[in-house]
């Protein structure tokens, strides 16, 4: 791949992440902006508190969708050049959570990051999947299901690629690292928070499109 179509295909991918669904669809829907409430990030958590769990849907589709379309594109222009395609990924989950729509805010990533790796390794998602879905209904913090969730990925990629080829490339884990650490930067006042003990609770309410978003 020449340097100049590698450097357009992550500018690409960083502009396709930086869209902003939830604040799209809020406009379309006469929604709070999801920028009001809550944390203030345009992710699937602020989405439903904001617009119901039938809108915030179709955020975290949209928002899965433009983690996997850069890292799609990016296979078939090349053909599939793994460090390619993690490049692209990782601009579209920094694109995600700075977005240039929105003078570099935006979300946490974590969606945009699961949409790369369902083109990446999807199997991986299935392992990290019951961890980020268990920690939530635990302990009802949704940022450290992310958190947890995504950290899963790095061993959860390897693994996989070990058990199918016997090998791991290269650039898919440290993409893996790579994603999971522009994450874990998203969430600095989370971190902070949960150490305080001060993180808001997700109410598990909202998923029936009732109660007040206290997480």
């Amino acid at each position: 791949m020449q340097p100049i179509p590698a450097v357009l295909l992550i500018g690409l991918a960083y502009v396709i992440g930086s869209i902003p669904f939830s604040v799209i669809v809020s406009k379309l829907t006469g929604a709070p902006d999801p920028r009001t409430i809550g944390s203030g990030r345009t992710g699937g958590t602020n989405a439903l508190r904001a617009m119901g769990p039938k809108w915030a849907l179709i955020v975290v589709t949209g928002d899965l969708a433009k983690g996997a379309l850069p890292v799609l594109i990016a296979r078939a222009v090349t053909g599939g050049e793994p460090a390619l395609e993690a490049a692209c990924g990782v601009a579209a989950v920094v694109g995600s959570a700075r977005s240039i729509f929105l003078r570099f805010h935006g979300g946490r990533g974590v969606a945009t990051g699961v949409g790369t790796m369902l083109v990446i390794q999807p199997i991986a998602v299935l392992l990290a999947a019951p961890v980020f879905i268990g920690v939530i209904l635990i302990t009802r913090y949704v940022s450290l299901g992310s958190l947890l969730g995504s950290a899963t990925m790095i061993p959860a990629v390897a693994l996989v690629f070990l058990v199918v080829s016997g090998t791991v490339p290269p650039a898919y884990l440290v993409y893996a690292v790579a994603g999971v650490a522009v994450v874990w930067i998203a969430h600095a006042d989370n971190i902070d928070r949960l150490i305080h003990g001060t993180e808001r609770k997700f109410d598990l309410r909202l998923l029936g499109g009732r109660g007040s978003g206290s997480g």
